[in-house]
């Protein structure tokens, strides 16, 4: 039997989503399943294996384009995908419920990947009920969290899979030990933060927080790697508030792990999440960690607070608080057996078994 899958992933950008999407594609490619990706970023195509087929609309120029335009054509080519091509079995990462309505309309199995907590847009009654209608249409779910399976479970009496994000730790390792210029100053404690630079990272309680760092005469080092829509308004607290010697935006870097390494204390300070990715990679690099407790992941990732503080969303006292805690406190032993459970071999297989399960019933 050719097994066939159809990835639909329309902007892939430079997040944790990604990282898992290059890992899970490659290695269904790798193990015998005959794998497409429709996707608008053409650029991205040199992450994927020669095996893995790449289609993208033509002619269409989406430098500096939105999700939604991509989303739009990309919908074209999984419509014809499934009519001419008989691609009946697909499986999604990004733009679920439209996949689903398309899927299901001409006939195709769907299996979908939920990335982030439903927190993120419960406060949109009518995108809530829309999404609460299609997600249950779907042939197979898969959570990256126990806790934001049990959200699933309790918001839309569905029954997801919890399957944790696949890690390439060799390759992490190998990037961080890369040499790169230090940009931190000497005898200064160095934090650090990595993520997009939007509304649900929420940013700017991190700078408000170091504010209070900075009154009390402590002296810190603080990058920020991201890219975001909300960078100007950062900057704009930053010179307000007289803090450009002591934080630097770094915009997103293609290795963040060699500066990651330099690091004291890595700080996360999203509203809501699915299971971050870049904790697991603070945590391998064995560096302090502080996040706020937010829907989901960050207390299952950090055993409750074996492996870390948390803070209140959105409280900057209490961050301040926690950093001056850690300036002087020894770092925690993470025991090895805590990353296999995340190891890319063990949790693509798992995704394959399932999604060949839904899809040919193995």
């Amino acid at each position: 039997m050719d097994r066939k899958i159809t990835i639909f992933n329309p902007s892939i950008e430079d997040g944790g989503v990604e990282k898992n999407l290059f890992l899970i594609t490659n290695f269904f490619a790798s193990n015998n399943i005959n794998t497409s990706i429709i996707s608008a970023d053409k650029l991205k195509k040199k992450e994927f294996i020669n095996k893995v087929n790449f289609i993208n609309p033509k002619l269409i120029n989406f430098k500096k384009s939105g999700r939604y335009k991509k989303y739009f054509f990309c919908l074209l080519l999984l419509i014809k995908r499934i009519l001419f091509n008989k691609d009946k079995n697909i499986f999604s990462f990004q733009a679920n419920i439209y996949c689903i309505i398309i899927s299901k309309l001409l006939g195709a199995k769907v299996v979908v990947r939920m990335n982030t907590a439903p927190q993120g847009w419960e406060h949109n009654y009518i995108k809530k009920k829309i999404y609460s209608f299609f997600i249950k249409k779907a042939d197979g779910i898969i959570v990256n969290s126990k806790n934001f399976q049990k959200e699933v479970e309790s918001r839309f009496n569905i029954k997801p899979i919890h399957i944790n994000n696949p890690f390439d730790f060799k390759k992490i390792k190998k990037l961080s030990q890369k040499k790169t210029k230090s940009l931190f100053l000497k005898n200064s404690l160095k934090l650090i933060s990595i993520g997009r630079i939007t509304e649900q990272k929420d940013q700017i309680t991190i700078l408000k927080s170091l504010l209070i760092l900075k009154k009390k005469k402590i002296k810190f080092k603080f990058l920020l790697l991201g890219k975001g829509h909300l960078r100007k308004r950062l900057e704009k607290f930053i010179v307000k508030n007289n803090l450009k010697e002591d934080i630097k935006i770094l915009g997103f870097q293609s290795n963040p792990f060699s500066i990651l390494k330099q690091a004291d204390i890595f700080i996360l300070s999203s509203l809501y999440e699915g299971s971050p990715n870049v904790l697991i990679e603070a945590l391998f690099l064995n560096k302090k960690i502080i996040t706020t407790n937010c829907p989901t992941g960050p207390s299952e990732i950090l055993s409750n607070k074996d492996y870390g503080e948390f803070f209140k969303i959105q409280n900057h006292n209490q961050l301040a608080n926690k950093i001056i805690k850690l300036k002087n406190s020894r770092k925690k032993i993470i025991p090895k057996s805590f990353f296999k459970k995340y190891d890319t071999k063990f949790i693509c297989s798992k995704y394959k078994n399932y999604v060949m399960k839904i899809f040919y019933f193995e």
